[in-house]
This record gives C-alpha cells, structure tokens and sequence, in this order.
C-alpha cells in the first residue's frame, strides 16, 4: 500500500482529498488540529503545522504504521481579507505561520520518509504568481511566497529523485469562502480607510464565489499529480478569466482599472 501524509484534512479540500486517495487504495494519514474517528483507509493524526515538536510526534505515530511515505499533500491554510494597513500584526503572523512556515515545517519533517519518485503537491491559489487584488495582499503574499518556495524545493528535491508540485486553486465551494467573506463582512464594518471601497470590493468576492467549483475537483486533481509518472510543476484548477485578463494589461492601467472600480465617484454632489 502506498502512504500519503494529507494536511488540513478536514477542511473541505482535504477531506474530499482523504476520501478519493482513501477510495483508490491509498493509506491517508489526515493530519489536523481537530481530527474525526478512523474510517476505511484513513488515519486521524491530530497535530498542528505550525509546531516543530507537535510534527515530531505525529511522524512517531506514523512510524508505527509505516517507516515510509509515498506522497504529501498541502491543504494547511487560512483564507485573509484585509487593508495591509489596518490588519493586526498578530493576524500577519498567524497567516504566514500556517500558510507558508507551516508548509515548510511538515516537509522538513517528514521528506526524509518519502520514498524516490515520491511527489509533494502544495496548494497555493491562482493568486500566488499573480500581482495581488487591494485587500488580498497579505493572503496573496503568503500564498506567492509558498510558490516560490515549492519551486525551490522543486529544483532541490529533484536531485534527490522527488517530485514537486503546486496545486493553484482558484474558488473552492468549502468552509473557507464563507469564512473570508464573513471577515470581510467585519472589515467593511471596520475600516476607516477604505469604507466605501470595502463594500464595492464584496460585490466583486461575492460574484467569484458564485463561480466556485466543488472540492471533489481539486481531489481529483491530487489524485491526478499522484498518479503521473512523471508530474509538471504548476496544475491550476478554476481560474479566473477576469484576473486572467486584469494580468494582461500594462501595470499602470491595471492601477488605473482598479482605482475606477473600487475609488467613490468624484462626481458633484
């Protein structure tokens, strides 16, 4: 049987994950910090991505199972709207620890149980080799910071026979979505910068939500990376082909297309 370590398992996108891997004959270890009971094929390990020593003794329990891993799967993460000048310093640091150090802990915990030719696959987001959207800046950051660190570990990884790949989701119909626009709820309320472009800046969330694909899709995409023989580096699922567009064009009138949507008029009173 071949082992993969899942993180952030029992959010939407990991537990759809746990379910197809588990159902096409893999043995799932679902690493989170809040775990459900042991089902066919897959084994609850409660631990947090943040914390090197909580890591440590999840791969002893693993080492119980197994002394090797076929694959990791990245689900680990928070979704962050905010003013870059308003957010909590906390809040920073919350997203970058479980976003990117988090990533970065787990693998550095448990490469050296994957086996040659095992795969990592990290989910980034659409956003991460994009320029980012006002508001989306600190999530745009962490997630753009975790891709190039994929690519690095890519190129490091490669030479020891272990493939690397990223997983750029675009909107995903999980918990997250309702959670990031119940936050932006909060920062409209809020803000004392950006009031009115807050509010405008929902309207444009709220459409991409709607457009949002089940996390069945992204596990099969998982599965997928798992499966080749030979996996590429970047797989994007759900794109936007309004940010595809907004990429286009020269980055003066980007500003200038994103300053008439969100600025009030300036029309006479």
């Amino acid at each position: 049987m071949k082992y993969v370590l899942v993180t952030g398992a029992y959010g939407g996108m990991g537990l759809a994950a746990c379910k197809m891997l588990a159902k096409n004959g893999y043995g799932v270890f679902a690493l989170d910090k809040k775990v459900k009971e042991q089902t066919d094929g897959i084994f609850p390990i409660e631990a947090d991505v943040t914390n090197e020593e909580s890591l440590k003794r999840a791969k002893n329990v693993i080492e119980q199972t197994t002394k090797e891993l076929f694959g990791i799967v990245h689900f680990a993460g928070v979704y962050r709207l905010d003013s870059l000048i308003e957010i909590e310093n906390e809040d920073i640091h919350r997203i970058f620890d479980i976003n990117f150090f988090g990533a970065y802990l787990v693998n550095k915990t448990f490469v050296p149980m994957i086996k040659k030719k095992g795969r990592i696959l990290i989910t980034t987001s659409e956003l991460a080799p994009r320029d980012p959207l006002p508001f989306t800046g600190i999530y745009a950051v962490t997630k753009g910071a975790l891709d190039k660190y994929a690519y690095s570990l890519k190129m490091e990884l490669q030479l020891k026979d272990i493939f690397v790949s990223v997983l750029r989701a675009g909107a995903v119909d999980t918990g997250m979505l309702g959670v990031s626009t119940s936050e932006l709820d909060k920062f409209c309320q809020k803000t004392k910068n950006y009031a009115c472009n807050a509010e405008r800046f929902k309207k444009i969330v709220d459409s991409v939500e709607a457009k949002a694909v089940p996390p069945e899709r992204i596990a099969k995409t998982a599965l997928r990376v798992l499966e080749k023989k030979d996996p590429k580096f970047a797989y994007a699922v759900n794109r936007n082909p309004l940010l595809i567009l907004l990429d286009l064009l020269p980055k003066r009138l980007r500003f200038w297309a994103i300053k008439m949507v969100l600025e009030p008029s300036k029309r006479k009173k």
